[in-house]
């Protein structure tokens, strides 16, 4: 999402790179630059102004220290800044022995339904004893998809009737929780297409009757400023203790993610980062800032590999590691989501990368199918695939001879790329690691 904006930055702060030091001049006409970059990626004018003036203020005049240069200098000054606007320090929801009641809010379509079943999944893999509470009397199909992601995350779901009030969902809640006790209850509540007093009422009231812990609006980061008049809207109207920005892997600008906190005053809980009831992330501002300059997030990346026990992985010496650990190593990175995140998550990557590289994991797909059809023999012995076998292949994996002759040519590079993530940790006993592969799904790669 932040794709934008991180390239203008970084073009902007490698100006100033190989300064001895910097002038006011030299600052303030890349504060200039910086503030419109911040402005057409949808930050808040409030907010780009103040950024500006808080970096600005650090910068001008600061001397070269030890062995960074001035313009390192400027991404250290911005980077700290940019993880203050975004929260500080990352925050979670508080969370006592018992008694745990989170209440839901958002307008139709900011993803709150879909939301409260990725909290109830990310909270039960905690050890939580999660209750859904399908509170949205207005949408009949907001409940129903509600009972259908309680079945898939395995947890209970209350439904309130039309027309009941408030009292009466405390009182069935709490003679639920009579006969099945439950430490954390998710409460999903109506939303509207739009802000409205009838809307308003009927959360503070049902707010009132059930007296939540956490409050937490739901915004979608495609909606850009309008975000955060909802957000300042409820908070006034309702108040709110936290937020959960949806859709960070779409194509927003990422203003309203910038702009939100600094707006409301309130952290930011977690990020959805893809449709699955696994794409719910918590928010760590110095993550999201070291990916928007181009930083990379290695600890998002091995938390990653860890969920999908890479750990397990063997990695084996160059010369041993053939197509059959190919596939299978592939198939566990897979796990951990989409490539084209997973390489921007690597310092540096997103830099190195052409503006034209796209990552399709349709592709992935056709080299299981390719190495699938393969015999035993064959993937542990490439090099007996000769014109008869690849033709073979190829048929029988819907392709044609020139993938096969990449897949072959692309071998070599996937054992550099197994190398490295074995060097940052997430692989097990075997070779060394190897120098920074270069991916074979860019322009030129699988077609």
């Amino acid at each position: 999402m932040f794709e934008s904006l991180g390239n203008k930055l970084q073009d902007i702060l490698d100006k100033l790179r190989h300064e001895s030091k910097l002038t006011e001049a030299q600052v303030k006409a890349a504060m200039r630059e910086i503030r419109m970059a911040l402005l057409e990626a949808d930050v808040n004018f409030s907010v780009a102004k103040d950024f500006v003036a808080r970096v600005t203020e650090k910068a001008v005049g600061q001397e070269v220290m030890g062995s960074l240069n001035a313009g390192q200098m400027v991404v250290k000054i911005v980077n700290d800044e940019l993880i203050e606007t975004l929260g500080g320090q990352a925050k979670q929801p508080t969370l006592k022995n018992e008694g745990n009641i989170f209440f839901m809010v958002g307008l139709q379509g900011a993803g709150k339904t879909t939301s409260t079943g990725k909290l109830a999944q990310y909270y039960k893999s905690k050890g939580r004893r999660v209750l859904l509470v399908a509170a949205d009397t207005q949408r009949p199909a907001a409940r129903d998809q509600l009972k259908i992601l309680g079945q898939q995350v395995g947890v209970p779901v209350l439904e309130v009737a039309n027309g009941e009030t408030p009292a009466e969902t405390k009182r069935k809640l709490e003679a639920h929780l009579q006969s099945d006790y439950r430490d954390l209850i998710i409460v999903d509540t109506a939303g509207r297409l739009q802000i409205d007093e009838a809307l308003m009422d009927q959360l503070a009231d049902l707010k009132g009757a059930l007296s939540p812990t956490e409050t937490l609006l739901v915004v979608d980061a495609m909606t850009g400023q309008e975000a955060l008049n909802v957000a300042e809207t409820f908070e006034s109207r309702i108040g709110l203790s936290g937020l959960i920005i949806t859709k960070m892997d779409g194509d927003a600008r990422g203003g309203a993610a910038l702009s939100a906190r600094f707006v409301t005053g309130k952290p930011i809980y977690f990020a959805g980062v893809s449709e699955k009831l696994s794409g719910l992330e918590p928010f760590y501002p110095d993550r999201v800032a070291g990916r928007i300059l181009g930083m990379g997030d290695v600890l998002g990346l091995i938390e990653r590999a860890q969920q999908a026990d890479l750990q397990s992985m063997e990695i084996k010496k160059p010369g041993e590691f053939d197509l059959e650990d190919l596939l299978q190593q592939l198939r566990q990175i897979r796990k951990m989501g989409p490539l084209g995140d997973l390489m921007r998550m690597i310092p540096g990557m997103s830099r190195a990368l052409p503006p034209e590289f796209n990552v399709d994991d349709k592709q992935v797909q056709r080299i299981d199918a390719m190495i699938s059809s393969m015999t035993l023999k064959e993937r542990r012995n490439p090099k007996i695939i000769d014109g008869k076998r690849r033709k073979r292949i190829a048929t029988g994996s819907g392709t044609t001879v020139q993938d096969i002759n990449r897949l072959l040519k692309m071998h070599e590079q996937m054992k550099d790329m197994m190398k490295m993530l074995q060097r940052m940790g997430m692989g097990g006993a075997g070779g060394k690691g190897g120098k920074m592969p270069r991916m074979p799904f860019g322009p030129g790669g699988m077609k």
